[in-house]
């Protein structure tokens, strides 16, 4: 009898632990996408931007190599301090970054980190008004963008326009 109530007592012990089991347990939608290459971010906001833009009466935007070159330079400087800035190297700022790379008429940048989908990341930058005036902007003609992955695996973007 006294086995029987141990086991009783055990087997109550266990059971909401595996009931909280079951419903620890990240579903596909609310786990974490799997890490894209770079390339493919950039490239797939600069979609997202352009469905945007073209949605709100502008026209799309150009990438260009000089202003990916500024942002992905840019991005890259943040993921390796942590930084979260538009200040960056030296106390630069995209015009004087977007010139250093060959893009004479820079007009505007975007800044985000953490995000883990470009649907996430355009999705917070049409929620701010700053970011989102950037984005329909319709004198601006060209965009580059750069995602760069900290070690951490934390994600790091700027997004470059000019006229």
């Amino acid at each position: 009898m006294r086995n029987a109530l141990r086991r009783f007592a055990l087997a109550v012990l266990l059971a909401p632990a595996a009931v909280g089991a079951a419903t620890m347990i990240a579903s596909p939608a609310e786990a974490a996408p799997a890490k894209v290459s770079e390339t493919v971010l950039q490239t797939e906001i600069n979609r997202l931007i352009n469905v945007q833009r073209t949605s709100h009466g502008c026209a799309a935007l150009k990438v260009d190599a000089k202003l990916t070159t500024a942002a992905r330079g840019h991005s890259a400087w943040m993921a390796q301090t942590g930084k979260f800035s538009h200040a960056g190297r030296g106390g630069s700022n995209f015009a004087v970054r977007s010139k250093a790379a060959g893009y004479a008429r820079p007009s505007a940048e975007n800044i985000a980190w953490g995000y883990r989908s470009a649907e996430q990341v355009v999705s917070g930058w049409m929620k701010s008004p700053g970011h989102r005036t950037n984005i329909l902007n319709c004198k601006s003609k060209t965009v580059g963008v750069g995602a760069v992955y900290a070690a951490n695996g934390t994600p790091y973007y700027t997004q470059n326009f000019g006229f």
